[in-house]
């Protein structure tokens, strides 16, 4: 049998049951049937433009089952860029990946680092949206090529 130590602890089981309880104690409902808020907080996550294709550039392929999107989100009143999908490609210069959605505008050049395949070192690469809704990324060369890039990280503040 262990020594326990003097120091009180709390599991995180222990914590998550009270979470669930404190609402049947507040007001006698369980809150997995308790009625929903009537509406959203104004500083809680709101999706702003649900996921949507993006139209993949010439030579840009997205993987099956992770094709390349963008969303809006705001979240406590600042709105996030977000892009998923993974893209294979053959890139050796700075490159167009894609265009962004009509629904999509940023109103300012918005840029982020995602991953890549990692060559010489080199396993980060940089994103960019521009106006025009392009979305281009910047670091590729002829003795560093790419031939991967992951987007699920890819979050850029918009306004």
């Amino acid at each position: 049998m262990s020594e326990q130590s003097s120091s009180p602890s709390t599991s995180r089981r222990s914590l998550l049951t009270a979470a669930l309880a404190a609402p049947v104690a507040a007001v006698g409902v369980p809150l997995a049937t308790a009625a929903p808020a009537a509406a959203a907080p104004v500083d809680g996550c709101q999706t702003v433009v649900d996921w949507t294709a993006v139209t993949p550039a010439a030579g840009i392929t997205p993987e099956a089952g992770a094709p390349l999107q963008a969303r809006v989100i705001r979240l406590a009143g600042t709105e996030f860029l977000q892009l998923r999908g993974t893209l294979t490609c053959s890139l050796t210069a700075d490159a167009t990946l894609g265009t962004l959605p009509s629904t999509i505008v940023p109103p300012k050049l918005t840029r982020g680092v995602v991953p890549r395949n990692n060559n010489q070192g080199i396993n980060a690469i940089r994103v960019e949206a521009n106006t025009a809704r392009a979305l281009k990324v910047y670091g590729p060369q002829t003795s560093n090529p790419v031939t991967w890039i992951q987007l699920d990280s890819f979050s850029s503040v918009l306004r």
